[in-house]
């Protein structure tokens, strides 16, 4: 699914990726991990397209298609999700409608309303027959109106999973969230995209324990609705990895992938860290 080869990246002049080799399978789950700094975050944007990064040198490509030049909406398009560490605030903009033009821009207008000027205009050039005729059918308008309200369920029916309030989604996105909330929103819009690549960066931070099983919880749920989906976790703690096993495990330090193994190899930095991998 997604294959990188050599992968240099640098921001203002500062080398932060080194030469970055990795491979995703469709349906795979990998983890990386390793200290801060090390270049898990820059890689994670990188992938989904950050423009203030400068690739280097890389071969870069997601089901084999070129990803060097794509900007980050088309790279939405083609499946690829970023789950953020630090979510940003947006203030006026409601989560029902960020998500709304979300899934639309992703998997086009189907759930589009138009205009009440258009509407108005549309509706005056025909007659009550001729409205009737359309409503008994299905006109566009209907359609898309039933679209959203099925949309809307969807969103009420994710939010209820992850324990979040029916007034959830009329609340401005992220603002006055507590981190908890945060990073469930951030799975909410996994939820609803269906992206078929997942990267979550350090969703596990900040969380309680019942946060953490709650948001492990619906990941795994996720990945059974959606078979065919591949997730890179990227996380310090091993502790989330007693909820999700992971086919592959990677450690990064100093912008390379340096060790990659299974399971055994997330314990082994549970209980030595990472100082068998670094050089200082």
């Amino acid at each position: 699914m997604l294959s990188i080869s050599d992968l240099a990246v640098s921001i203002e002049g500062k080398e932060i990726l080194k030469g970055v080799d990795l491979k995703i399978g469709k349906g795979e789950v990998h983890v990386l991990m390793g200290p801060n700094g090390s270049g898990k975050s820059t890689l994670a944007q990188v992938v989904a397209g950050a423009p203030q990064f400068k690739v280097q040198s890389s071969k870069f490509k997601f089901e084999n298609k070129d990803l060097t030049k794509l900007t980050p909406d088309k790279r939405a398009k083609l499946g690829i999700f970023l789950g953020f560490q630090n979510p940003v605030e947006i203030s006026g903009v409601s989560v029902f409608n960020f998500l709304r033009r979300a899934k639309q821009s992703v998997a086009g207008p189907v759930i589009s309303i138009p205009p009440a000027s258009a509407r108005s205009r549309r509706s005056s050039k025909l007659d009550k027959k001729s409205i009737g005729l359309l409503r008994a059918v299905g006109s566009p308008s209907s359609d898309a109106t039933r679209n959203l309200s099925m949309f809307r369920q969807e969103l009420l029916e994710y939010a209820s999973f992850l324990k979040l309030g029916e007034d959830f989604l009329r609340r401005a996105v992220n603002e006055g969230f507590s981190g908890g909330e945060k990073k469930r929103n951030e799975i909410l819009q996994m939820m609803a995209l269906s992206p078929k690549l997942v990267i979550l960066d350090e969703i596990d931070s900040g969380l309680d324990v019942d946060g953490l099983k709650l948001v492990a919880k619906a990941i795994k749920q996720f990945r059974l609705n959606d078979t065919g989906s591949s997730l890179i976790l990227i996380t310090h703690y091993a502790r989330i990895l007693k909820y999700i096993k992971p086919d592959f495990v990677h450690v990064m330090v100093e912008g390379k992938i340096v060790k990659s193994g299974k399971m055994n190899l997330a314990k082994e930095i549970e209980e030595k860290g990472y100082r068998l991998w670094q050089t200082v």
